[in-house]
């Protein structure tokens, strides 16, 4: 079995589905199956279930663990060698959500080492803890909780999340706003599984209410306009209510002591994490994010 044929039954075990794996993949999808079924061949035995939608099975997640292992062991190899012939230089491949708060130690990094290469991943947690595991990227900054096997983390920054209202709103500028009296309030927010939607619904629900979402979209910034606009509430966390122009939105504050973002940092727990790396962990871990 080739390496082109594993890194092809990656795709098609992480999306379980022929087109979208043939389409991420740039190939056509018939040759994509064909490989499949040479895999399963060479292996003696399925590794997906074909009844109704593909899935992946208990023998196709057992060899997909051990394929992602053996990949990654082959592109740190890769590493190792390009990092001794280019004098020990190296790279680090950082994932997060959001780069916005980041920016800080990002550019205090590379004004330290210039010589490093920098690559950035904009990822969703749900796709980071497979992408440590394969070893496609060295570390993830996420807000939400990261599973992979080995996985070690830390918590680098927890900051306030701010009610944003029209300027003209009754609670513009409140110091505090209970959650009982935005029960009735419409919110524009990102979609389901985004951490401001995970947060808003978990603020509701330990009050066994349910908020009123009459919006959903997966660019932040779009919220942003859409409260400006006056169609809705949203939440942003204390670097986006600096970071964006103030006109058109007013702030206040939330009444609940779990109402932030915690931000934290995932990499797999390996001794052979490259200096590089470990320089760009200890950035970011050491960073003082007041001055983010």
């Amino acid at each position: 079995m080739d390496l082109n044929a594993l890194r092809q039954f990656l795709a098609v075990a992480r999306h379980e589905h022929l087109s979208r794996a043939a389409a991420e993949l740039r190939v056509a999808q018939p040759a994509l199956s064909r490989t499949v079924a040479r895999l399963e061949a060479e292996l003696g035995t399925p590794l997906f279930d074909r009844a109704g939608r593909l899935r992946l099975n208990e023998s196709g997640a057992v060899f997909r663990d051990h394929v992602e292992r053996a990949l990654g062991a082959l592109e740190a190899g890769r590493r190792a060698v390009a990092e001794a012939a280019s004098g020990g230089a190296g790279s680090v491949r950082l994932a997060s959500e959001t780069f916005l708060p980041i920016t800080g130690p990002l550019a205090a990094f590379k004004a330290a080492h210039p010589e490093v290469e920098i690559r950035l991943h904009q990822m969703a947690p749900g796709e980071m803890g497979r992408a440590l595991r394969a070893q496609e990227v060295d570390l993830c900054l996420a807000s939400q909780p990261v599973s992979a096997p080995r996985l070690a983390s830390v918590v680098v920054h927890v900051e306030r999340v701010w009610l944003a209202t029209p300027p003209d709103h009754r609670f513009a500028g409140a110091p505090r706003v209970p959650i009982d009296d935005l029960a009735d309030e419409p919110f524009v927010i990102t979609g389901s599984g985004q951490w401001q939607r995970r947060l808003l619904d978990r603020l509701f629900a330990d009050r066994n209410l349910e908020p009123r979402v009459i919006c959903e979209t997966d660019e932040t910034a779009a919220t942003y306009m859409l409260v400006s606009a006056g169609l809705g509430l949203s939440l942003f966390p204390a670097i986006a209510r600096e970071a964006l122009p103030d006109p058109g939105v007013a702030w206040a504050g939330v009444d609940d002591p779990h109402c932030n973002r915690t931000l934290s940092l995932h990499w797999v727990n390996d001794d052979r994490m490259p200096a590089a790396v470990r320089l760009m962990r200890s950035q970011i871990t050491d960073w003082d994010w007041d001055l983010a």
